[in-house]
């Protein structure tokens, strides 16, 4: 950056640049940076954060807001706060992804029987109760051979995807799919209860055979209310936003195996949760058994 030209020529013919500096209103520590076109000490270190910044945010595939690059940073050593990190992610650019409304696709089977709601709005980590409580839901994902059907099992203690299928239909079997996969992946000591909404798929009777034999107990929220079974909801919502994104995938088979990467790779093993303490599902369940 240049120098304003009157405080030099005033320099040059041997006025006080203090007084020079005075009638402009310009620091002499800002005259004197300036000539020289040397960065400060804070200019040097927010340099630095912008490159840990950016790698951590490209680590995260783009998805990590200032909070989480934040808890990032502190566990690698960095001390800042999280205000200068959202600053710099705004200089460079750089922001999370936020969060989009998505429509049910679960239906409510009106000649069901009836079944209590076990787990009353409470989704808070547990650590005790790892294997305990788990919930579940249905989402759709387009491609262009048609929609790609995602059915999900959230162990509701560590937020972990214990269980999932994909299928191109909405029939029982696919959440029957999803509800075996993690029984034979988690093998649970004990009785689990399987929280969901009111879908047809997960009021039928096959499903309700299914979950005795694997000794699941089936709790259900009240019809069209989202917040019954707001575990389930928000882990789709995180699914979306990170990686699913708006365009349709060019076949089923690329959506799932990148569904596959993202929840086995990514999502279970590495993306740090607020909620757990800015950790991952991984990481927390080790942490308990340590």
């Amino acid at each position: 950056m240049t120098v304003h030209p009157f405080i030099e020529a005033e320099k040059q013919s041997g006025h006080n640049v203090k007084r020079a500096c005075e009638l402009l209103k310009v620091s002499r520590a800002a005259f004197y940076a300036r000539r020289t076109a040397m960065p400060g000490p804070r200019a040097v270190r927010d340099a630095e954060l912008t490159e840990k910044i950016t790698e951590v945010h490209q680590a995260s595939r783009g998805s990590y807001g200032s909070p989480r690059v934040h808890a990032v940073l502190q566990r690698e050593g960095e001390r800042c706060g999280r205000r200068r990190i959202a600053r710099l992610m705004r200089r460079s650019g750089l922001q999370g992804r936020h969060r989009r409304r998505r429509q049910r696709t679960t239906i409510p089977d009106p000649h069901a029987g009836t079944r209590p709601d076990l787990v009353l709005r409470d989704f808070q980590p547990d650590p005790a109760a790892v294997d305990t409580r788990w919930c579940g839901d249905i989402t759709y994902i387009p491609t262009q051979e048609g929609w790609l059907y995602l059915a999900t099992v959230i162990d509701i203690a560590s937020r972990r995807v214990v269980g999932w299928a994909t299928a191109d239909h909405l029939r029982t079997e696919l959440v029957a799919d999803a509800l075996r996969a993690a029984c034979r992946t988690r093998r649970p000591s004990g009785p689990v209860v399987f929280h969901s909404d009111r879908g047809c798929q997960y009021t039928s009777r096959e499903f309700s055979i299914l979950a005795r034999d694997f000794d699941v107990r089936l709790s259900v929220g009240r019809t069209g209310q989202c917040w019954d079974n707001a575990l389930a909801e928000s882990f789709f919502a995180t699914l979306k936003r990170e990686l699913l994104g708006d365009r349709p995938w060019p076949s089923r088979a690329v959506a799932r195996t990148a569904i596959f990467e993202w929840i086995e790779s990514w999502y279970n093993i590495r993306r740090l949760h607020s909620s757990l303490g800015y950790r991952s599902p991984a990481e927390y369940e080790t942490v308990l058994a340590a």
